[in-house]
Parts: C-alpha cells; sequence; structure tokens
C-alpha cells in the first residue's frame, strides 16, 4: 500500500506507530488480513489506514494536468499522497483526458473495473461541453449522429454522437468511444475549432458538482454503479 519496506514499517511498529483495534501492533512478524474494514480499525501515525485495493476516485482534472506517470510537467497523480504511487496494483487513470480538457476523470487500482468502462463493447457515454472558436452552422448535429464521419487519418467511421447546441458557439457533445482527441477532431471536420473542453459526465455518473477543480475523493458504490447505468 506504499507506506514503506518491510524494514520500514518494521521501525514504525516498533516505536507505536501501528495500531490495530486499539492496540500497538508491535509484533512486526505478524500477518494482518487486508479486509475493508481495516481503514476503520487501523492506525498509521495516528491517522487511518488508506483504503484497500478495489479504490476508485472522482478527480475533477484542471486544465494543465496531464493524465501520465511518466510525462514532464505536472500529472494528476501529483494531487494524490505520494505514498499512493508506490501502491501495487497501481492506480491508473480510467481513460485519459489531454492536457487542455478539465472536469470528470475517474482513477482506480481495479483493472477490471478500468476495462469494463473504456471497453468498446459497453459503449459507456462520455458528456463533453465545448465552447467553440465559430458559431454552429445547425448541420453538425444530423452528421455526427449519423454514423457516417469518417475523421482525418482514420478508416473507420464514427458511431453516431448526439449534439446538444447550448448557444450559437457552444455545445454539449455525447460519444460512446474514446478515440484520440475525437471531439476536437469532429468539430475540425465541420471547420470550427474547441476552444475549451471540459466533461460533465461519464456514463450515469455526473461531475460532483461541489468538488472543485484539483480536488477529488472516493467513489461510493453507487456512483460506480451509476457509470453503467
Amino acid at each position: 500500500m506504499g507506506y514503506g519496506s518491510r524494514a520500514e514499517i518494521a521501525r514504525l511498529g516498533k516505536v507505536g506507530g501501528i495500531v490495530l483495534d486499539g492496540v500497538d501492533v508491535d509484533d512486526v512478524s505478524r500477518r494482518i488480513t487486508v479486509t475493508p474494514d481495516l481503514p476503520e480499525r487501523m492506525l498509521i501515525d495516528g491517522r487511518p489506514v488508506d483504503p484497500p485495493p478495489g479504490l476508485v476516485l472522482i478527480l475533477n482534472k484542471p486544465l494543465g494536468m496531464t493524465c501520465s506517470h511518466k510525462e514532464d510537467g505536472a500529472l494528476v497523480y501529483d494531487v494524490l499522497p505520494d505514498r499512493w504511487r508506490r501502491r501495487d496494483p497501481a492506480i491508473s487513470t480510467i481513460g485519459r483526458l489531454d492536457k487542455q480538457t478539465s472536469g470528470l476523470l475517474l482513477l482506480t487500482d481495479d483493472g477490471d473495473l478500468l476495462h469494463r468502462v473504456i471497453s468498446p463493447k459497453r459503449h459507456v457515454a462520455k458528456v463533453y461541453r465545448a465552447t467553440l472558436a465559430r458559431s454552429l452552422t445547425g448541420m453538425e448535429g444530423a452528421l455526427f449522429s449519423s454514423g457516417d464521419l469518417v475523421l482525418e487519418g482514420d478508416d473507420k467511421p464514427l458511431a453516431p454522437a448526439v449534439l446538444e447546441p447550448i448557444t450559437q458557439t457552444e455545445a454539449r457533445l455525447t460519444v460512446t468511444e474514446g478515440r484520440y482527441h475525437q471531439v476536437r477532431r469532429m468539430f475540425a471536420a465541420v471547420g470550427n475549432h474547441v476552444e475549451a473542453l471540459h466533461r460533465e459526465r461519464l456514463g450515469g455518473l455526473a461531475l460532483p458538482g461541489d468538488l472543485q477543480p484539483g480536488h477529488w475523493r472516493r467513489a461510493t458504490s453507487d456512483e460506480v454503479m451509476a457509470i453503467f447505468a
């Protein structure tokens, strides 16, 4: 769970830094079963132990952060506790938002969940709010929903998408695929340019209104189920 090496944890236990069910764990050879209720029973340095594997996080991704473990600059993982980078299994983003896209981003160490959400067979809808450089012409919705649009560099048409105009230069777009820079390329295909892009929803899960940019929290089981609703 990333707290340290075996030797470091042993030293922590010997000085009373590990408490289980109100009792110091000073027997460093003791094996403790990792159960879902462990954060309610165990303290590390006076704070509840981190959640066990099966973690799902909701992040309001700000602009300028990259969904990567290795690239230079600000990463989405920078907002998490440093030790979480050492967790095994590792925490990864469920899909990606590019550096200049903000909004709802999920992270998890549950590989099965990750693949269920991003699998093309699941058709999990992704809803984006786009601010455009030029006014909508009125023909975009029919083209995006036709299932006939082939993006430059692709050889397969896009699945039908739903466009909801908000103003002349702002629209909500629902897609069920996750192609590279898909939303930006769709508007480029109709002669427009996306100036700002924000993801509002993933499946039936909306970005919580009280979650500020750069902030995150654990998803509830109901919220995880809502993704597939």
